[in-house]
């Protein structure tokens, strides 16, 4: 699939409401703003299930400066706010950095998901985390940003 097809699938995807797809950006101090990754809410579905997926990436080179769970935060505020209930992440076990930002997130772990995603060639298992709108007590932003504080 060429990136023009995959924007036009993800345009169209979003148009329906079944996928919110966002470009991240980071302006670093006094630079222009840099395109470095991606999150994308998908499999949104409506109704009594009130649910999706969010799968993100960053560029490497920015990548443990926050970006990401940042971003990932303000996606499931969004998702809430719209009326979704859960938020689920599918994580490969050995994908520390992603690992992380789910901690920081407060997800908690539901299990593992056997052979789960087709990755570099072969079916994976991924750890799938959940965060429910009840879990919040404020916003996932401010969740985060509660993590960040030192403890005494």
């Amino acid at each position: 699939m060429s990136f023009a097809q995959l924007l036009r699938m993800f345009n169209a995807k979003a148009r329906a409401g079944t996928m919110l797809p966002w470009a991240v950006e980071y302006t670093p101090p006094g630079e222009r703003p840099r395109f470095v990754g991606q999150v994308t809410v998908s499999g949104i579905a409506r109704g009594s299930a009130g649910w999706a997926q969010i799968g993100y990436w960053v560029d490497p080179a920015w990548a443990g400066r926050g970006i990401i769970p940042r971003a990932v935060a303000m996606a499931c505020d969004h998702c809430f706010a719209i009326g979704l209930h859960r938020i689920e992440i599918a994580i490969r076990p050995e994908n520390t950095n992603s690992l992380a930002v789910v901690r920081k997130l407060g997800f908690r772990l539901e299990g593992r998901r056997e052979r789960y995603m087709h990755v570099n060639g072969d079916w994976r298992d991924h750890d799938m985390f959940v965060l429910n709108a009840e879990d919040v007590v404020d916003s996932v932003v401010a969740q985060y940003e509660r993590s960040l504080r030192p403890t005494d």
